[in-house]
């Protein structure tokens, strides 16, 4: 059979169209479930930092890293703004030889200095602070 007056023949016409709903609705629920996922491990996380025992211990600090997001938000009328982030985080060695990161504000990422020594508190992965030795 020929296509007619615009009109395809053989099913295949509104295809494309008949699959545009379901696949707005799997990315959609894609999204949601990511965001209940996250939001269940960030729960989990933050449990079991307050189960986790608060500990200070002798640390050196080993390395600092910065990590810069930028996020681009769009209106309605093509107006875009841009906001970015920076996240901070601070590798400690334990006597041990073992070394564990965290995440630490602006503030105490910038008052810390590699080879800096001094006793790291700490509960789960949840940084607490350090006291540096002085001397």
């Amino acid at each position: 059979m020929n296509v007619m007056d615009g009109v395809s023949v053989g099913g295949f016409g509104n295809s494309l169209f008949d699959f545009a709903p379901i696949f707005i609705f799997i990315v959609f629920a894609i999204v949601i479930i990511s965001i209940i996922v996250n939001s269940v491990k960030g729960v989990q996380q933050w449990q079991e930092n307050e189960q986790s025992p608060r500990l200070s211990v002798p640390a050196i600090v080993k390395s600092k890293r910065t990590q810069v997001s930028r996020h681009t938000h769009m209106n309605g009328d093509n107006m875009h703004s841009h906001h970015t982030s920076t996240s901070y985080f601070v590798t400690f060695e334990f006597e041990s030889g073992d070394r564990t990161e965290f995440k630490v504000s602006g503030k105490e990422y910038g008052l810390l200095a590699e080879s800096d020594t001094g006793i790291l508190t700490f509960q789960g992965t949840r940084y607490l602070g350090f006291e540096r030795n002085v001397g």
